[in-house]
């Protein structure tokens, strides 16, 4: 069936190359489009004159007229034309002038197939979406700023978050505790927030407790607070801050790091609302919302006896789990696009966009801090920019968190609580799997070669991580 709304755009492929000019024409008429050729500038500027171009796909190295040069010449008689520029001289340079100039983006030879039919079909796509002068990049910004959803300070896009969303203001107003699951940087704290400043307890406290990151003998005093006189240097009263969060929030970062002593503690002023400080005799009660995070398998941590069952069970009455970004790509370009208005904000940087080479490259990348980690790297991309558009080489990217170059052979031992065999095995597999990627330049058939493994079973075992 023939697509009426490709039929009605039409490509102006611009090339000295006869044989790539030739083979661009025929992809693209396949693909239902009405195309044009021309081996030079001049000569697609006199058929811009007698036809009604959607968009332009143009060579830069060409004789006469270079594709900078026609790409400036038509933005100022055709200011919302989208226009593409391929190269095989691909520079920081060129790339940087041709988006200065308002090209749409910036590909190189040679160039994948598909990438390509996705950057013209966003193109063509964004053509009505802002005003005639509008370059591509502000279309392409417009088109991520209306697909955003936001709930307090979080921002997506992906049916896993939006489904948090839904269920956020839910639970806002129960006193019912929540336990917030996801892997580091994921943005568990946000959520928390999310809960509290949707609530009726809004305009009361919001405290955090960081559990793994005071030191273990300041943990209780910090928790419940002391006399004067509980101990060598006491010599006033302190609130701890069960006292501080009182008729608000208290959120429990990292809850699985609390040792056991402290858990008994914590289950005795979720159960009864009461507490005693340091040093006294006198209860304290207090009307407090536990909400607590941890990057943990909990109930891995109650079988291997390292957190106490009934506690689980009492902080664990609703739970929110935030999946990785590796599981919400959807999420990467709006975020992307939040943290590069941030950070030139904050730099006093005019860096506008991203190519789409540097954002395939993070659509691609396993993100194993999560947003922290994206946050972290355009943060990074914008203070080192030399120029108004992040580039890939302007992106550093990682493939392993630290400490995982370690020797994949050595064994650990058996301690006297248990071994997660099953857990480990599935860990090694994984860096293999990612290690081939990265060796195969993320080629899943090359990769799967390297793991002498058939495809069939490569790709069930990408499926199976989430890779």
């Amino acid at each position: 069936m023939t697509d009426l709304r490709k039929s009605n755009q039409h490509i102006l492929i611009v090339d000295d190359d006869q044989s790539l000019r030739e083979f661009l024409e025929i992809l693209f008429k396949k693909e239902g489009y009405q195309v044009s050729v021309a081996k030079n500038a001049r000569d697609a500027l006199e058929l811009m004159s007698s036809a009604q171009v959607s968009l332009v796909l143009s060579d830069i190295r060409m004789p006469g007229m270079d594709g900078v040069s026609f790409l400036h010449h038509l933005k100022q008689t055709h200011p919302a034309l989208p226009v593409i520029l391929i190269t095989a001289f691909g520079s920081l340079d060129t790339a940087v002038t041709a988006m200065k100039e308002g090209a749409w983006d910036y590909v190189t030879k040679p160039f994948n197939i598909d990438e390509l039919r996705a950057t013209i079909a966003n193109a063509l796509s964004g053509i009505d979406v802002t005003s005639d002068n509008d370059s591509g990049l502000s279309k392409k910004v417009s088109r991520a700023k209306d697909q955003m959803h936001r709930l307090d300070r979080m921002i997506a896009n992906s049916p896993a978050m939006l489904k948090i969303f839904q269920l956020i203001p839910r639970v806002a107003n129960s006193p019912s505790s929540v336990l917030i699951t996801g892997e580091s940087g994921t943005g568990k704290e946000l959520v928390a927030c999310a809960i509290h400043n949707l609530g009726v307890r809004k305009q009361n406290p919001f405290v955090v407790v960081n559990c793994g990151g005071i030191p273990e003998n300041l943990l209780e005093s910090e928790l419940f607070g002391f006399c004067k006189g509980a101990f060598t240097g006491a010599d006033r009263d302190k609130p701890g801050l069960f006292l501080q969060a009182d008729k608000g929030t208290l959120f429990l970062d990292e809850v699985g790091e609390l040792p056991m002593p402290l858990q008994a503690k914590l289950l005795r002023v979720v159960q009864q609302k009461s507490f005693l400080p340091l040093g006294s005799t006198k209860e304290i009660r207090v009307d407090v919302r536990i909400v607590a995070a941890t990057n943990r398998n909990l109930e891995n941590e109650v079988m291997s006896g390292r957190f106490r069952e009934d506690l689980y069970y009492r902080i664990n009455v609703i739970n929110i789990h935030v999946p990785p970004l590796r599981e919400r790509r959807e999420d990467i370009p709006i975020l992307v696009k939040y943290f590069l208005d941030k950070y030139s904000s904050t730099t006093g940087k005019d860096v506008a966009g991203i190519s789409s080479y540097a954002m395939d490259a993070l659509m691609n990348y396993i993100f194993p801090g999560n947003v922290r980690e994206l946050e972290n790297i355009i943060e990074r991309s914008v203070t080192l920019a030399s120029s108004n558009l992040i580039l890939p080489d302007s992106l550093v990217l990682s493939r392993h968190k630290q400490g995982e170059s370690k020797d994949l052979t050595a064994i650990p031992e058996i301690t006297p609580d248990g071994f997660d065999l099953e857990g480990y095995l599935e860990n090694i597999e994984k860096k293999f799997i990612i290690q081939a990627l990265d060796m195969a330049n993320n080629s899943k058939t090359e990769a799967a070669k390297l793991l002498k493994l058939n495809f069939r079973s490569f790709r069930y075992r990408l499926a199976k991580y989430g890779l």
